[in-house]
């Protein structure tokens, strides 16, 4: 009885201690309990607005950084887009969509979007989300993932929904978004 007891009560200490040991790590890092991010209430926030990427003209809003003159596997852009409330470029600015996007197949026009929707108006002034995902450009709508965000969007996660409702032979395109993010 007494050496259950005794192997009981080591094995609670050294449950505890090691508990202990994992709640701070040092200097360099601390593990957080979950007691605390439980009193933050999660919200989804849907968010719609235009993104408009600009290539041609003398002042485009997206470049060609590396790759290839002929929109094929490899070519890579750089963008600084206006993000709009309205359909039209001239209609209330939002924000920016500032990133990259290239085509990352060699069979089909799919892009890899790394790109960053920085906000410049209202609520989420300075806040921003980001996106990483494969964008299928020539499907009426698609999906990418929101991996992050900044500001009122810390910890954000989602998804957006692109639909292009305006392309030119130049290249040129009008897309609208419906993005869906989760956040603190």
């Amino acid at each position: 009885m007494a050496s259950h007891v005794a192997c009981t009560l080591f094995t609670l200490h050294f449950i505890l201690l090691s508990y202990l040991c994992t709640i701070t790590c040092g200097a360099f890092y601390e593990e957080v309990t979950e007691a605390i991010a439980i009193k933050r209430i999660e919200k989804t926030t849907h968010l719609h607005f235009y993104f408009h990427d600009i290539v041609s003209g003398k002042h485009p809003t997206a470049i060609r950084i590396a790759g290839p003159d002929n929109y094929a596997f490899g070519d890579t852009m750089m963008a600084d887009d206006p993000l709009t409330e309205g359909l039209e470029i001239s209609s209330k600015p939002v924000g920016k969509a500032q990133g990259l996007y290239a085509l990352a197949s060699q069979n089909d026009f799919c892009l890899l979007m790394v790109m960053n929707f920085a906000f410049t108006e209202g609520k989420y002034n300075g806040s921003s989300i980001s996106i990483l995902g494969r964008n299928q450009i020539l499907n009426d709508v698609r999906e990418m993932p929101i991996v992050g965000g900044s500001g009122l969007f810390r910890l954000a996660h989602g998804y957006a929904l692109a639909h292009t409702v305006w392309f030119d032979e130049q290249g040129d395109a009008t897309v609208e978004y419906n993005v869906y993010v989760s956040h603190y």
